[in-house]
């Protein structure tokens, strides 16, 4: 948690699962209480979260925000803490046979560091991946519900499994460029932060004692 700067604008940028997003409410709480002083981040969150009834009434309630490019600018111009998670939807159902191993980033989050001058906080997240396992994906009901996806678990969602989480944070990445390079430039400066991420999971699974304690 020292490694979080203590001010200023910043990416805080994570691995994604669960199913649902408990693991950004887990990354917020712990910079708010944990951090001191503390850090209050936003999570950003996908487009189509504006279009689910309670879901996106509770979600700007509790601060999150909608992945915009503007509201992005405009959360660090005010030298705002943003929680990413590059992975989206891809991440968070992710398959139980498939936890651990990172999908594919977006570029977002890169465009957006070197726009505004942000440092990256890379963060591994342990522990999420246990919470509800999902066996597999039931893709015609998705597509039926206009749902990036349907899980089946052997829990009864939103009820996760206690699993108990660990989060490890890496030290602050900068990077320089323009933000309008080749989707090639970008990608070689987003490799070294999903590698960044990957070394954290990597330890996060060695130390942890157990999935629930």
């Amino acid at each position: 948690m020292e490694k979080v700067p203590d001010s200023g604008r910043m990416l805080v940028v994570g691995n994604h699962s669960g199913q649902l997003p408990f693991d950004a409410a887990m990354v917020e709480v712990a910079l708010l209480f944990d951090k001191d002083p503390p850090r209050v981040a936003r999570a950003l969150v996908d487009t189509w979260v504006p279009s689910l009834p309670f879901v996106s009434t509770f979600m700007s309630r509790c601060g999150q925000i909608v992945g915009t490019p503007d509201n992005c600018r405009r959360l660090l111009a005010a030298e705002e803490a943003l929680l990413v998670f590059p992975e989206g939807t891809r991440g968070l159902n992710k398959l139980f046979a498939e936890r651990y191993r990172l999908k594919d980033f977006g570029l977002g989050f890169m465009r957006l560091a070197l726009e505004n001058g942000a440092p990256i906080v890379p963060v591994g997240v342990v522990g999420a991946e246990e919470q509800a396992p999902a066996l597999f994906d039931l893709k015609p009901l998705a597509r039926l519900l206009a749902f990036p996806a349907f899980p089946i678990t052997p829990t009864l969602l939103p009820f996760p499994l206690p699993s108990r989480y660990r989060l490890w944070f890496g030290e602050p990445m900068r990077f320089e460029g323009s933000p309008d390079d080749e989707d090639a430039v970008l990608e070689e400066k987003v490799d070294q932060v999903k590698a960044a991420i990957t070394a954290l999971l990597a330890r996060g699974l060695e130390e942890r004692p157990h999935v629930f304690w």
